[in-house]
Parts: C-alpha cells; sequence; structure tokens
C-alpha cells in the first residue's frame, strides 16, 4: 500500500485532512484488497480516492455597506456508484479543498451503511455566516447558487445543510435555485417543513448518534440510562444528541463553541437545553453566557497553549464529539480513558485523531466512528428525498422509526463486517470494510467508468 500513500501525498501536497481519511480507511480495507486481488487489478483504490469532479469557484456578494466581498466555493463530487451525489454545504473560514475532499470521501462509506441509494459528495465556502446579518446571508446564498445550479439537481447532486448551514441557509438557495431553474423539486434537503422538509430532519443526526451509541451499550448489556455524558459543540448536533440522551435517562454536562465550555456538575435538563436552543439558534449568542442565567457552571476559555481540550478532562461514561474534526486529540483520548469514559461516539465527521483512536481501542472503549454513529443525518436527508419524489410527507412517529432502524442496521453491518475479517469488536474497520465492499462492488458493475 506504500506507493499508493506515496502517489496520494505527491498528487495532493498539503491535503492532510483528506490524507487522514483516505489512510484510515485503507489501514482498515487491506485485508479486504488482500483476499480479492481482483480489487486491486481493477484498481479500485485508485479509483475510489480520485473525486469524479471537483468544482471550485468565485463567490463575490456585497455586504450591507455596499462592499464587495469575495469568498470561494466547493464542490466534490465524489462516487456517485450507488446513487445521486449526496452531502452536505459547510460555510466556515476554515473550508478548504483538504477538507471538503475528505467530508466527501467519509460521505461516501456513511451513506452506503445508510442501506440508501445515494452516492458521496460534499461542498461549502470560506464564507463565515457569524455577524452577518440576514441580508447578508441571503445576497451571499444567492451569489453561491448562481454558480452551483449548474452541478447539481434532484437525479444528479443533492446537497444538504452542515456547520454553518441551516434552514435559513437552506432556504436562500432553494429560493435561488428555484428561480433559476424555474421548477420546484427536492434538489436541497434540510428544507423547512412547510414547503417540503422532513420531519426529525433537524434532530436525525444527534438522535441517530445516541441510537448508535445505544446499540453499542446493547453488546455489554447496559444502557444510556443513569450514564453521564460529555458532549461538545452546541448546534444542531449537539443540542439533539442531549435531547435523545436525556430522553432515554442520561446526564449531559458539557456543551462548547470555538471560544470555550461550560461544565455543569448539577446537569443540563430539559429547560437548560431550551435555554441553549434560543441561544444558539435565535440570538445566535455564546455560550459563555451560560453561567450568568445559571451560575452554579463553570466556564472555561480555549487555551489554544494548553495542548488538550479540558472538556475532555471530566469523569464520565460517555463521550459524544459534536463540534469539528480532530478535536480529541491523544492527550484528550487519554484523559477521557482516564476519567472512566468507556464509550465514545462521534457525532461530528472525524473529531478523534488517529492517535486518539488508537488510545481508544488499547483501552478496550466503545468506540463509534463518525461515518457509522452520525449517519443518522443523512439517512433521515435520504429519507426526505423519497418523500419529495412521492409528494408525501410522512408523521414524526414514522420518520423516527425509519431512523432507528437504520442505525440499528448500520451497527450490525459493522459488526458482522469487522467479526468477518477477525477484526473483533472494531467499529471502525467494520464501518470501513462494508462501506468499501458495496460501493467497490457497485463500480465493478458499471465498468471502467
Amino acid at each position: 500500500m506504500d506507493p499508493i500513500i506515496q502517489q496520494l501525498h505527491a498528487k495532493d501536497q498539503d491535503q492532510h485532512e483528506f490524507h487522514q481519511a483516505v489512510e484510515e480507511v485503507l489501514e482498515s480495507v487491506k485485508p479486504v484488497l488482500d483476499r480479492n486481488l481482483w480489487y486491486r487489478q481493477q484498481g479500485v483504490w485508485e479509483r475510489l480516492i480520485e473525486p469524479e469532479r471537483v468544482i471550485m469557484f468565485r463567490v463575490p456578494w456585497v455586504d450591507d455597506e455596499g462592499n464587495v466581498r469575495v469568498n470561494r466555493g466547493f464542490r466534490v463530487e465524489m462516487n456517485s456508484a450507488l446513487g445521486p451525489y449526496k452531502g452536505g454545504l459547510r460555510f466556515h473560514p476554515s473550508v478548504n479543498l483538504s477538507i471538503i475532499k475528505f467530508l466527501a470521501f467519509e460521505q461516501t462509506f456513511k451513506n452506503s451503511l445508510t442501506t440508501l441509494p445515494m452516492g458521496g459528495g460534499k461542498g461549502g465556502s470560506d464564507f463565515n455566516p457569524k455577524g452577518c446579518s440576514d441580508f447578508e446571508v441571503m445576497r451571499f446564498c444567492h451569489s453561491f447558487m448562481l454558480e452551483l445550479y449548474r452541478h447539481i439537481g434532484p437525479n444528479t447532486d443533492v446537497p444538504a445543510g452542515d456547520i454553518g448551514v441551516g434552514a435559513r441557509e437552506i432556504g436562500y438557495l432553494f429560493g435561488m435555485y428555484k428561480k433559476i431553474k424555474n421548477e420546484f423539486t427536492g434538489v436541497l434537503t434540510g428544507k423547512s417543513l412547510g414547503w417540503g422538509g422532513s420531519l426529525i430532519r433537524p434532530e436525525a443526526t444527534g438522535y441517530g448518534n445516541v441510537y448508535f451509541a445505544s446499540e453499542m451499550l446493547t453488546t455489554r448489556d447496559q444502557t444510556i440510562e443513569g450514564k453521564s455524558c460529555l458532549v461538545s459543540g452546541s448546534g444542531n448536533v449537539a443540542q439533539f444528541t442531549i435531547e435523545k440522551i436525556l430522553d432515554l435517562g442520561g446526564k449531559v454536562h458539557t456543551i462548547s463553541d470555538s471560544d470555550g465550555y461550560i461544565y455543569d456538575e448539577e446537569g443540563i435538563d430539559c429547560d437548560k437545553l431550551g435555554w441553549i436552543k434560543q441561544l444558539k439558534n435565535i440570538r445566535r449568542g455564546r455560550v459563555a453566557e451560560y453561567v450568568e442565567t445559571y451560575p452554579q457552571a463553570v466556564y472555561t476559555p480555549i487555551d489554544p497553549t494548553l495542548g488538550y481540550n479540558p472538556l475532555w478532562d471530566h469523569s464520565a461514561d460517555c463521550a459524544f464529539p459534536s463540534a469539528t474534526q480532530n478535536e480529541i486529540n491523544e492527550q484528550d483520548a487519554k484523559n477521557l480513558v482516564k476519567n472512566g469514559v468507556f464509550l465514545i461516539s462521534e457525532g461530528a465527521n472525524m473529531p478523534s485523531s488517529p492517535e486518539a483512536v488508537a488510545v481508544f481501542h488499547d483501552a478496550n472503549c466503545l468506540y463509534g466512528p463518525s461515518k457509522a454513529a452520525n449517519a443518522g443525518g443523512v439517512a433521515v436527508s435520504g429519507l426526505e428525498m423519497s418523500q419529495n419524489t412521492i409528494r408525501m410527507s410522512w408523521p414524526r412517529e414514522e420518520v423516527d422509526t425509519r431512523l432507528k432502524q437504520i442505525m440499528h442496521s448500520i451497527h450490525s453491518t459493522c459488526v458482522d463486517a469487522a467479526s468477518e475479517y477477525n477484526y473483533g469488536q472494531n467499529y471502525v474497520a467494520g464501518a470501513n470494510i462494508a462501506g468499501f465492499v458495496k460501493v467497490v462492488n457497485a463500480m465493478l458493475d458499471q465498468g471502467v467508468v
């Protein structure tokens, strides 16, 4: 495998996140490639890591002061062997080609695990919606869609939301697409309920993550009830992860944003969660304000010189990283294990570094990788696509039941694949192998295209 990795680094220099994602999958699927020489002869790995299409474009827009601003837009259409490209749009200053490629690569395998007919893609921009007025966000979204519309469609590529892209942004993007194309189609998911959105979609990633954690706990005859939990982030994924943990009888002590984190010894109950939702979704405030309303809690600002995140240095049973990629390093992982955490279920995309994952495996933790544990979001996006196609809206209970079934199926698929290749209870290997085999077999059926 070394020549493949060397070639990847030579061709895609400085794309560190993409390299990390590829190498993690490659390490897991090496036994599959060794057992199936036909895969090697057909160059499936080389074809998998090369996107089918990479789109980069300029996004000019005008701010409220009349100044012309310019951002960069991306869409990586990674693999369509199983269906139309499917994956979110991320608006955040950190967005670059490496991050979008890593997300699109991960999305390909994640989507295959859902059992739904979806390929993998991802997109976004280095635009930062924080601090912008609604009119500035609208003007940016309209400009972004003026280019993106050429490359998407309900049977081609169906974007969704991600960090920085919620119902507001999806609405503005859809409005411009509808105007340009003169058609009302399910080209975007994450829409508002009144015009084609699906019930449970905002909750799906967080709910699904907790459902997957519950499945892992059943292998040790345990449940979420009574477990103390650490959750990072404070956006949709974190909010609904907390909500579902509370529903199942667990206790949550932390939330965070890019400035710092809150530790509440008493626990974040339903009333406090409602306050957080209003803070983040309506006022777009910072979590530091939490201690003004709940003074028993402690706020700790981020110290980048510390070398670890103190959020992960509290006693607990379970951890749900739900903020961003590589938020848990090796020292964070050691702190989690030291403090009694034995289950880690990832709500964010690739939030644990390779060194951190090794610590979790060495400690025999239940570790749910993001491509399995947070697949609930894209699964319900797929269900939204189905509802749009048949012009129907399913009730909340039906969507939630389907979500639970999908997460149960993903867990079983990971366990079976890991067992087949003698990986034991290694969910990383199980998810990578199951996703890889399904995508590759579809590619081979379709020839060299």
